[in-house]
């Protein structure tokens, strides 16, 4: 696998920080996914998405960064939220224990709905 199969990149959408990830997260994902994290942190962000869009693949060394950053989220008392996830994703999430610390949802729109609930 390449390390280019991943692109990290961040915005703001009301008021929530988004960190969109297209393509495999892999353990070349980690620098990409934990420097974004890092980016929006500094910005003092308390709402963090982990938007998934156009993901195919994650294996368990992108589960175990995922697992990172719920750990420092929780550090920092953000309240995270992932979008985007293929069906079979969500369930290895709910599988592995992250939906305990991120609540899903299928897209964006409802994930910023969530958000101001």
């Amino acid at each position: 696998m390449l390390e280019d199969e991943l692109t990290v990149s961040t915005r703001e959408r009301d008021g929530v920080a988004i960190i969109d990830l297209v393509g495999d997260v892999t353990t070349f994902a980690e620098e990409k996914i934990n420097s974004a994290y890092r980016e929006v942190t500094r910005r003092n962000a308390q709402h963090i998405l982990l938007n998934f869009r156009q993901n195919d693949y994650i294996n368990s060394a992108g589960i175990a960064i995922l697992i990172g950053i719920v750990t420092e989220v929780n550090r920092h008392q953000q309240k995270l939220a992932v979008s985007g996830l293929s069906p079979h994703f969500q369930k290895i999430f709910r599988m592995v224990g992250l939906a305990q610390y991120a609540e899903i949802y299928a897209d964006e729109e409802k994930a910023l709905e969530g958000f101001r609930q």
